[in-house]
């Protein structure tokens, strides 16, 4: 990995040069075609519409992706998804309790806004106490967090399960619908603030790209270059936090949708360098959700919907990623 990071640039810059030359032309025509294909009427209400879903669907790719990769780095481990800390299970119960004790009618008159916020703060709130508790002593480690997150993931499906085997059958009808990641309503005032949040993260994490690179050769070679591991993973750690929860918050929970498209930009950079892996894993998000809903809505005619397609293949690039890795 130390000669992938520090090789010469020669190679490395060719293929990239020759990623975005195909990558980005492809990412403008899936982009076009999503607005264009089967619109009919007013322009400017169509573009309007398919401009807040396409910003939606932007947003969640790059949030996933980002957090991904990152969150593959820090743990030294490219088969986990930042899901296994409990995010996804934590939203199911947040909106179970909700449901089960507000119920759905009351919860419709909650304006959007502040149930986008409030759902972000209480995730980031929660995952923020975990890291500081298992990074405050001296023992803690990542394979503590890895487990703790587990095991909060189970405790939260078990405690969502519980409620909705006692809650009222026609409350649990609309509760399944809001478990279910959807692109096809998003408020453009969640936009607004999604977008503000995620270029905050952004910035944070683009400033640190390169100590990411270090971070990238291991926790002992980190700390003789000069890097201090444990808070540089803490700073780390509340980003994907916050990716994450903005991304789960907006549409819902996507479990391997991310090691989806960070497995295939490695396999396309071919590099250990942040700056090559996270902006091609964006471009490969973006074009995959985007080019699916596309596909979705103009060739199945919305007979499914695009979250449950991507849980299938990401699933079956996780097993095959479990089985390549237990090869000898």
């Amino acid at each position: 990995m130390v000669a992938h990071i520090f090789a010469p640039v020669s190679a490395h810059a060719k293929r990239m040069r020759l990623l975005a030359w195909v990558l980005l032309p492809l990412l403008a025509v899936t982009i076009v075609t999503f607005l264009t294909v089967g619109a009919r009427g007013d322009w400017g209400f169509v573009l309007e519409l398919r401009g807040r879903r396409l910003a939606a669907l932007a947003m969640v790719g790059f949030a996933i992706a980002v957090s991904t990769v990152v969150f593959h780095t820090i743990t030294e481990n490219r088969i986990l998804t930042p899901s296994i800390l409990g995010f996804d299970a934590l939203f199911v119960l947040i909106q179970t309790v909700l449901v089960f004790v507000v119920g759905s009618a009351a919860l419709a008159t909650i304006p959007p806004v502040a149930q986008f916020v409030g759902e972000v703060v209480l995730m980031v709130a929660l995952s923020t106490l975990l890291f500081r508790w298992l990074f405050g002593g001296k023992r803690r480690s990542l394979h503590i967090l890895v487990l703790v997150g587990i095991v909060c993931g189970v405790l939260f499906r078990s405690v969502a399960s519980f409620f909705q085997r006692i809650i009222d059958p026609n409350e649990f009808v609309v509760l399944q619908d809001r478990l279910f990641a959807s692109f096809n309503a998003v408020d453009s005032d969640l936009l607004l603030i999604a977008a503000v949040l995620l270029a905050g993260a952004s910035y944070c994490l683009w400033r640190l790209r390169r100590d990411l690179d270090v971070l990238a050769l291991g926790r002992d070679l980190a700390t003789v270059l000069g890097a201090d591991h444990r808070g540089l993973v803490l700073r780390l750690l509340m980003i994907v936090s916050v990716l994450v929860s903005v991304s789960t918050a907006l549409v819902g929970p996507i479990t391997f949708f991310g090691l989806l498209v960070a497995s295939l930009a490695y396999q396309l950079t071919g590099s250990h360098r942040h700056a090559a892996n996270l902006p091609v894993a964006v471009v490969l998000a973006v074009i995959a959700l985007v080019g699916g809903q596309t596909i979705l809505e103009h060739v199945f005619g919305l007979a499914t919907v695009l979250s449950v397609i991507i849980e299938f293949i990401g699933g079956i690039v996780f097993i095959f990623l479990v089985t390549r890795a237990a090869r000898p």
